[in-house]
């Protein structure tokens, strides 16, 4: 018999291989067997005891471990001149983790006894445990300023690019970083507030050109008024919130529940379970528990971080960057449902039936725990029969369990018919340095679609609760399509060889029959987008007025209060519903619903078109340095002053302007959506493939001009800026109307007011 491990031996292993940490795992490890076992489940027990040890069903690990973004306060300086911090929230009843902190060069000097919030990196092998980066230090905010650098000989000044601010900034020769006269540098103030004269700023970080990759998403954020900077009284607010607790909470941390997100996710604000239904009345249905970080209890209202985030009324995000709602102290700390850390949460427990339909359903005040925060890939592999070390321990007992209630909830879909779009989101993928590395398709996984329908049957949940409790709330409305942009839906139907009904009250499922026809022909992609474009924009109100796209009656936005305020509201309103507390929808929200509604419906749409500008820019920087070559794509807009064309390779929208399209006056068909010359009869319309030469890209503005080279297979003489044509616009253009760049933009200011691009569909 092999002699019997340490408890230091123990926890070491069980440190080492966090996969392998049941009994049985633990007992094989050393050697153990027969009636030595009784003497390990001993040794097991009394670690458990101790508090070194935390047992989970069948196995056993560490206690709970520092949050990914922690709050820090320095405690030490070693003789080699390193930082070493404390957490302020430690959970675990071992040894008090040792945190060392990493300085950038830009970072502020810091000392013992100084808060900071950080982003913390578990490390082994080392004297400390995990290692950090400093966010910002608590009690500070320094105003943010994005400007052009002007070197002097007193060491430079910052020209602010903001609307509306002339003010400009001085920089001490110690404080700029190296920039360089006429770089875009980002820089935070750096002397006291209100001091005479300029004020004082310190550079942060060097954007290099203006037009650089790492400029473009900061200048998309100025240009459309996006707050990027937290108030001090709403940080103030932020940094003295402490963890919630239990009390006046179901405790909910023995359930399994897990996260799952994108790989670049910093914050997460659902979790899931499912489970066989024990019910004998529901033989073959699941339960499912989705649980939702609970923002309410940290931003009540009338609170500086209410204004702030109502204000904000959503996160914003691009490929390099994200501007939160809430301050990071909430939105990745307290609010975020970091693996095996407690987290107040409202829940909702709902039961299905075997064909996915909703029988029953009850919200719950908790705390939780998750067992793990996974990846949509991660899941898909394990599911797929290739888990790695952190999924299969969970396969059987969450994993399987969580799709065998998506089987279900996608026969009810199926039986619902929502509209079934199929448009391929693409995505920017960025280097380190902020260019463009590719332009991929982003995988869509059952493991994303498995998300999807669990939070629209939270949302469904919330909004009938609401209903039946005759509580305010916003719905998220998506009302029906008007006749006119279905009576152009139908003409370019008719164009591809397909019909789409009329004269019969229109549903989801007449679209979606029209969409399958589509399905496998060279009109799929044209045919989807006209039906997007016939669709109305979504938006938030206290009317219920159901939700078109998804086929449901009642739907109201309940899963993302970290990052939409709509949520925040509806967490609130399910707070007043069930009496759980006096942080809920106050008499101010219910008479202002309607004015919350239109804010932030209009605050979604500022976000939309931020996104999608920034996607121009990078798309444009992208594809500058191809000048000359040649694409294929599709015909995507038509308009008076020429033809957009979405490309195959990248889905990015160019513009053949009208000079390029031949030496013939188009006249323009708003109806029919065409194009058609004058002396040929040629016709240009949506979704004709075309081979275009790319002839500019101006990263600065977005935009890409195109020549058409061939339409339809069918070769085209084309017909530059030089070239008369008959009717109209013949000869060259006038002078004073700038170069080719100038063009350039202001057909795409033109274009941003006639064409709806498509950037993501949003529900």
């Amino acid at each position: 018999m092999s002699e019997l491990p340490s408890k230091s031996q123990v926890l070491q292993w069980i440190s080492d291989n966090p996969t392998l940490t049941s009994k049985r795992d633990i007992a094989k490890a050393f050697g153990i067997k027969g009636a030595a076992r009784i003497d390990l489940k001993r040794i097991l027990k009394e670690l458990e005891a101790e508090g070194h040890l935390e047992k989970r069903k069948k196995t056993y690990r560490d206690p709970d471990k520092l949050p990914p973004v922690s709050v820090l306060q320095v405690s030490d300086q070693t003789p080699d001149g390193e930082l070493l911090a404390r957490p302020l929230e430690w959970h675990g009843e071992g040894v008090e983790p040792v945190v060392l902190l990493i300085p950038r060069a830009s970072d502020p000097a810091l000392g013992p006894g100084d808060r900071i919030l950080g982003r913390l990196q578990e490390v082994k092998g080392e004297a400390h445990h995990y290692e950090a980066r400093l966010i910002r230090r608590i009690g500070t905010n320094p105003r943010k300023v994005l400007g052009i650098f002007k070197k002097t000989a007193e060491g430079g000044r910052i020209l602010p690019i903001d609307k509306g601010d002339g003010k400009e900034w001085t920089v001490t020769p110690s404080a700029t970083g190296g920039a360089k006269d006429g770089e875009l540098v980002e820089a935070e103030q750096a002397g006291p507030k209100g001091r005479m004269g300029l004020p004082q700023a310190r550079i942060l970080d060097r954007l290099g050109d203006p037009t650089a990759p790492k400029a473009v998403s900061l200048i998309a954020i100025h240009q459309h008024g996006i707050p990027d900077d937290f108030p001090d009284d709403v940080i103030a607010e932020a940094d003295a919130q402490k963890p919630q607790g239990l009390k006046g909470r179901e405790d909910l941390r023995d359930l399994p529940l897990v996260t799952i997100d994108p790989a670049d996710a910093r914050d997460h604000d659902d979790a899931v379970w499912a489970h066989p239904d024990d019910d004998p009345k529901n033989e073959g249905g699941h339960v499912i528990w989705v649980a939702i970080a609970d923002v309410a209890c940290y931003v009540t209202p009338g609170s500086a971080l209410d204004a702030e985030a109502r204000k904000r009324g959503n996160s914003s995000y691009f490929p390099d960057r994200v501007v939160p709602m809430l301050p990071d102290r909430l939105s990745g700390d307290l609010c975020s449902l970091h693996e095996g850390v407690p987290r107040a949460c409202i829940a909702v427990r709902m039961q299905v039936d075997a064909h996915g339909t909703k029988i029953g359903h009850r919200f719950v005040r908790g705390l939780m725990r998750s067992a793990a925060s996974l990846t949509y890939q991660q899941v898909q592999a394990a599911r797929d029969g290739d888990p790695d070390d952190k999924c299969g321990p969970l396969t059987d007992e969450v994993i399987n369990p969580l799709y065998e209630a998506f089987a279900a909830l996608q026969e009810a879909r199926a039986n619902r018919q929502p509209l079934d779009l199929d448009l391929p989101e693409r995505k920017v993928v960025l280097s380190d340095e902020g260019k463009v590395t590719s332009v991929n398709f982003a995988d869509r996984l059952d493991a994303h679609k498995l998300i999807e329908d669990m939070m629209v049957l939270a949302n469904v949940a919330a909004a009938e609760t609401l209903i039946a409790k005759k509580s305010p709330l916003l719905f998220r409305v998506h009302e029906e399509p008007p006749p006119e942009k279905l009576d152009t839906l139908r003409e370019v139907a008719e164009a591809a060889g397909l019909t789409l009904a009329k004269g019969q009250v229109l549903k989801t499922a007449h679209l979606n029959q029209l969409l399958h026809g589509a399905a496998g022909t060279d009109h799929v992609e044209v045919i989807n987008l006209a039906t997007l474009r016939s669709m109305t924009q979504a938006y938030y109100a206290p009317s219920n007025f159901g939700h078109f796209g998804l086929a449901l009656q009642s739907y109201a936005h309940f899963t993302s209060p970290i990052r939409r305020y709509a949520d925040l509201i509806v967490h609130r309103a399910l707070i007043s519903a069930h009496g759980w507390g006096e942080d809920g929808l106050s008499k101010s929200d219910e008479e202002r619903l309607q004015s919350i509604g239109e804010h932030i419906s209009e605050t979604e749409r500022r976000s939309m078109m931020a996104e999608r500008d920034t996607n121009d820019r990078y798309l444009a920087a992208f594809l500058s340095e191809r000048v000359g070559e040649e694409f294929t794509g599709r015909i995507s807009g038509i308009a008076k002053f020429g033809a957009f064309v979405r490309l195959d390779e990248t889905g990015a929208d160019g513009l053949i302007p009208m000079r390029a399209l031949g030496n013939e006056y188009f006249h323009l068909d708003r109806d029919r959506g065409t194009l058609m010359g004058s002396d040929t009869g040629m016709v240009i319309g949506l979704g004709q493939r075309v081979v275009v030469r790319l002839s500019e890209a101006a990263p600065v503005t977005g935009g890409l001009a195109l020549d058409l080279v061939r339409l339809d297979g069918k070769t085209i003489t084309p017909g530059g800026s030089d070239t008369p044509r008959k009717g109209r616009g013949r000869g060259k253009p006038k002078g004073g109307r700038g170069g080719p760049k100038r063009k350039l933009a202001r057909e795409k200011h033109k274009s941003d007011k006639t064409k709806r691009k498509v950037s993501r569909k949003r529900r």
